[in-house]
């Protein structure tokens, strides 16, 4: 699978998020400005729909709308919860004051933004206040939220934790960090300044978090770690599970931003960004992930 939306006039999409809902799989990613001087002409969301997790159409997009967004929207996380898929994404554009907005669609396509967006951002000492890059899972009877932030200098990019009720309507007021303190940051040599783009799993009762090492094409390249409870992390791998392509191939300059996605067969594929060109073009592929026990395999 190799996908790369054109819509405006270069093949760019980043960022994927994927489920399945009324009987086809819905692909949410990242989609640059036109840049072309129209109005609201920020950073958006793309869909795209397949019936194969092969051939991807695509069907439509998200633009900015409400004034936290003015700047664009980008880096989805998405999940079906009581018949209706719901995306978490990031403001753009605002650095330290971007932060994660909540919306819910019965059809996949036309979203009702929620009425308290932006819905998250960290606080205290230990971050800048940004969250970025969210990723979201049921848990201990809560939905947990996974989002990117940065050190108070905003040098060091890493990864913390809210939760929130899973009868709430995911708005300002149901969330609460997990964790007043970063639960995953840079420490391996590949993984450079950064940790970002979690995504989640569940497997013999622990769940599986894969992650972006690295900034965009340094190259970033994908981690793996586990977790008893969601908060206290520990690496699988050393090296990256999945790293970036040969001198040549279509991803050499990164394979990175994951998401997982488990079909209802409970067969899982992990997304991820990919290039070659140092970022001039992205394209989205994807691999099967293939298990022994809760330790994690490439498959086809």
């Amino acid at each position: 699978m190799y996908y790369a939306d054109t819509s405006r006039g270069r093949p760019y999409s980043k960022d994927p998020a994927v489920v399945k809902f009324n009987g086809q799989y819905w692909m949410y990613y990242s989609i640059p400005p036109y840049g072309d001087g129209r109005e609201r002409d920020g950073w958006a969301i793309g869909i795209a729909t397949s019936r194969d997790l092969q051939q991807w159409e695509r069907a439509g997009e998200l633009t900015p709308k409400i004034s936290c967004e003015a700047n664009g929207l980008c880096a989805p996380g998405a999940i079906v919860l009581d018949g209706k898929i719901h995306l978490f994404y990031q403001t753009y554009g605002n650095f330290p004051k971007d932060a994660i907005c909540h919306a819910v669609s019965d059809n996949g396509i036309d979203f009702t933004r929620n009425e308290t967006n932006p819905v998250f951002a960290p606080t205290g000492s230990w971050n800048n206040g940004r969250a970025i890059d969210a990723d979201v899972i049921v848990h201990d009877g809560k939905l947990f939220l996974y989002y990117a932030t940065r050190d108070p200098l905003g040098q060091v990019q890493m990864q913390g934790v809210a939760t929130a009720p899973l009868d709430s309507d995911f708005g300002r007021e149901a969330w609460s960090e997990a964790c007043g303190d970063t639960i995953l940051k840079p420490e391996l040599p590949w993984e450079g300044q950064c940790i970002e783009a979690a995504a989640l799993c569940k497997r013999d009762g622990k769940l599986i978090m894969f992650y972006g090492g690295a900034y965009n094409n340094c190259p970033q390249q994908i981690g793996c770690a586990v977790s008893d409870d969601g908060i206290r992390w520990e690496r699988l791998f050393d090296e990256p599970f999945l790293p970036n392509g040969a001198e040549g191939s279509w991803n050499s300059s990164e394979s990175g931003h994951p998401f997982l996605f488990t079909d209802d067969d409970s067969r899982t594929y992990l997304f991820y960004q990919g290039n070659n060109d140092n970022g001039k073009t992205w394209y989205l592929s994807q691999i099967e992930v293939v298990w022994d026990g809760y330790i994690p395999k490439v498959g086809r």
